[in-house]
């Protein structure tokens, strides 16, 4: 069986939405360090990502926007009527260097992703699961979607039926615009209740294809294990997709400042190792996530799980430096990490009872 496929990019490592916004930290350059400093990542099995055409992305995404973000990142700079029309220059969506290529290599290695698949196997792409972004609008960080773009090109390349599972802290809102009423997309999600986009109400809706969990704050580990059990794995199993696409954000994690939920990073490791081997094509997509150490761990750890590496109970002295190296300017958390941010990868399981409501949420589902 051939070995799990990494998809990275340097672009990321000195690419920063701004010194104040939630991205300005390190994500997938730390990823690609701590794995290699690991003996994770060997050249053989990285592929650097591509950036993706223009014309590629109006498979979803509008001529119209297209140019402008293009336009917007040549210029730096945007009119009003581009800010009204298409989110760009926002708070959350600013102009920075590389707002257009930054996105533009994530949606290249999503596509990349669905060929690299056709005749199946893993590949594990940190830098995509920007799953807000709209046909002719940015949102919530997201200047493209490229999960959508991964779904249309693994359908493109073979895979009829796609199951895309979602359990980043924020509802998947863009994936819903483009898939809720085909039958042949089943998409779940596992998302805060509340948070923004506030959107994806608990429910099955679109003749089934699309499932929505809306979680308490707190959220659990356990809780999660009783969600990917009961909703999760049954709903993919019935579904017998061609592909699975799970978008991995790391932002459940009790250590994150945008979110409330209380998962270790364990949590999400056994989602990943539960959807393997459901399909004949996995693609692990990345996605929230604004703890620098938090992120860094859980996402290498994702490719642990993918490989099926043992985790160490300590790290190395050359993973280590990786960890020490990382900065959290401007945030609480970032003043005095704990130690083992540093000198691990596993967080402790985050263990608690299961909330009767949440219980019978999980059953009308």
């Amino acid at each position: 069986m051939r070995r799990p496929l990494f998809i990275g990019s340097e672009i990321y490592r000195g690419s920063t939405y701004g010194t104040w916004h939630p991205l300005r930290v390190p994500r997938v350059s730390t990823v690609m360090d701590l794995s290699r400093a690991m003996g994770w990542l060997p050249p053989e099995i990285y592929v650097p990502s591509p950036r993706v055409k223009p014309g590629a992305l109006t498979h979803w995404h509008t001529p119209e926007y297209v140019a402008a973000l293009h336009a917007v990142e040549a210029a730096q700079a945007v009119s009003e009527d581009v800010r009204a029309r298409h989110a760009l220059g926002t708070p959350s969506n600013p102009v920075f260097p590389e707002m257009y290529r930054r996105p533009a290599t994530a949606a290249g290695g999503s596509l990349l992703a669905g060929e690299l698949l056709a005749d199946g196997g893993v590949v594990y792409h940190p830098a995509g699961g920007t799953h807000h972004g709209m046909p002719d609008r940015a949102g919530g960080f997201c200047y493209l979607n490229d999960p959508v773009l991964a779904i249309l090109s693994l359908r493109r390349n073979g895979a009829r039926r796609v199951a895309y599972v979602d359990i980043d802290a924020h509802h998947p809102d863009g994936v819903e615009v483009a898939f809720s009423e085909d039958t042949d997309v089943l998409m779940i999600s596992v998302h805060e209740d509340g948070l923004w986009p506030r959107t994806g109400a608990t429910g099955v809706r679109a003749a089934g294809s699309t499932v929505n969990v809306a979680v308490p704050r707190g959220l659990n580990d356990d809780e999660m294990a009783l969600i990917r059990d009961q909703v999760i794995l049954p709903w993919v199993e019935s579904f017998a997709p061609d592909a699975v696409v799970l978008q991995c954000g790391a932002d459940g994690v009790e250590e994150d400042p945008q979110a409330h939920l209380s998962l270790s990073n364990q949590a999400h490791w056994g989602v990943v190792r539960a959807l393997m081997g459901l399909a004949p094509r996995l693609l692990v997509l990345g996605g929230g996530g604004y703890n620098p150490w938090s992120v860094g761990r859980l996402w290498t750890g994702v490719w642990g799980a993918l490989n099926g590496f043992k985790v160490p109970d300590r790290l190395g002295s050359e993973a280590e430096e990786v960890l020490r190296a990382l900065r959290f300017d401007g945030n609480r958390r970032g003043r005095n990490p704990p130690e083992h941010w540093f000198t691990t990868l596993a967080d402790a399981p985050r263990c608690g009872p299961i909330r009767p409501a949440l219980r019978a949420m999980v059953h009308a589902l």
